[in-house]
């Protein structure tokens, strides 16, 4: 029985922060896929989740029936701004993808290569010679957003930690602090815009942000920028790390999928896609019925809350086949990692870049790593989520020459 499994019934009393979610991760998504359309939670004011391919795609793509305009996470924390455009619909929303797609699209992240390589190497030289990392700390919690700051919005690359602080405990803290979390990275990258916008105009996406767009009719309000920049930051920093641990977890647990890479580099951007399936960064999103509508079997009406379970999508078999299964070698690789709809991830292609040019870089000079022994993996999992350890080792010495 589910409460024997998993200490709740997890059909009709899911709980996306409890611990035992986290826990056993893979067991609860494949077992909301196989047996329940439509799981139901009474944590607050109550939601439910829905968790087949095909019904989170539909739900994603129609936005009149499922909106975000009323946030993703289930029971939102009192004093928690909206960020924008995430939590709001066309055609508001759509005004600052229009602007801001520019910046995030393949031909535009292909000029941020050059850069995210150089820093995936000097991230890897202070620790090569050691012979073993904390692959989070060391690694993928400082890539991600050496990536956006440096090539998107240049903030200081020092400040970073503390912006990675105050995500994660806006996603993943307690839920009365979750609020203040989210507050201090708006105040911090609102005096920012506000110093950017009294500065001679760069042309950069920055700018873009402090201009603004309309807002039925009139501009947007400034507090409006401050959530986009936020916003964005958010996506930048929080998301890809799962990715990009999962990927080293399983590549030093898995020798052989190892030097299949190793030996075939150009296999590594189909290995990027199953990588993100597998270790989806986003579990879940919500959305707010505006309408009574039925999917998955469930009759929803007006003002029902609902979260699209992006994690049990991806492992639905009637999506792929074998979908428990990791596969590097996989074909037609259908994943929701990156959301569905309008409101599918802006930084995807940014996201694939870091992943590609990590695993090249990484297998390039540590060909060679395993878990180190007597530790264990941690993870956090909420709407998000990340893996907080992952320790590796290696001979300690520089395969393939120097970073560059």
């Amino acid at each position: 029985m589910d409460t024997e499994r998993f200490g709740r019934d997890i059909e009709k009393d899911f709980d996306i922060d409890d611990p035992a979610f986290n826990e056993n991760f893979y067991d609860v998504l494949d077992t909301l896929v196989a047996r329940c359309p439509v799981a139901h939670s009474k944590v607050g004011n109550g939601y439910a989740l829905i968790n087949r391919y095909e019904d989170v795609r539909r739900a994603g793509q129609d936005w009149q029936t499922f909106s975000s305009a009323k946030g993703f996470q289930p029971n939102r924390p009192e004093g928690l701004p909206y960020l924008y455009p995430e939590e709001s619909d066309p055609p508001y929303h759509d005004n600052w993808r229009r602007v801001l797609s520019p910046y995030f699209s393949p031909n535009a992240v292909k000029g941020f290569d050059e850069q995210i390589r150089a820093d995936a190497n000097d991230l890897i030289d202070s620790f090569v010679d050691r012979g073993e990392c904390e692959f989070i700390s060391d690694f993928a919690s400082e890539l991600p957003g050496r990536a956006f700051f440096k090539n998107l919005i240049g903030v200081p690359v020092e400040d970073l930690p503390m912006l990675v602080e105050a995500m994660e405990t806006g996603i993943y803290g307690p839920v009365d602090k979750r609020a203040a979390a989210f507050g201090r990275a708006l105040g911090y990258l609102g005096e920012f815009l506000a110093r950017r916008r009294d500065e001679p105009s760069r042309g950069d996406l920055v700018d873009v942000i402090a201009a603004g767009v309309e807002r039925d009719g009139e501009p947007c309000p400034w507090e409006d920028r401050v959530s986009v920049i936020t916003d964005l930051t958010f996506g930048g920093i929080a998301t890809t790390t799962f990715v990009m641990a999962g990927a080293m977890l399983h590549l030093a647990t898995h020798p052989e999928d190892r030097e299949r890479l190793v030996r075939d580099p150009g296999l590594i951007p189909n290995a990027v896609e199953e990588f993100a399936r597998y270790y989806p960064p986003v579990v879940a999103l919500g959305r707010t019925v505006t309408k009574e509508t039925e999917i998955g079997g469930h009759r929803f009406k007006e003002g029902d809350y609902v979260l699209l379970n992006y994690a049990s999508a991806s492992r639905d078999p009637k999506a792929l086949d074998n979908p428990a299964e990791l596969d590097i070698g996989r074909e037609d690789i259908l994943h929701t990692s990156f959301g569905v709809g309008p409101h599918r991830c802006i930084g995807s292609h940014l996201a694939r870049l870091e992943l590609r040019v990590v695993l090249e870089e990484f297998l390039r000079r540590i060909p060679d790593f395993s878990v180190k022994e007597g530790t264990t993996q941690e993870y956090e999992t909420g709407v998000l989520r990340t893996m907080t350890s992952l320790h590796l080792v290696f001979p300690g010495r520089r395969a393939g020459g120097a970073g560059r």
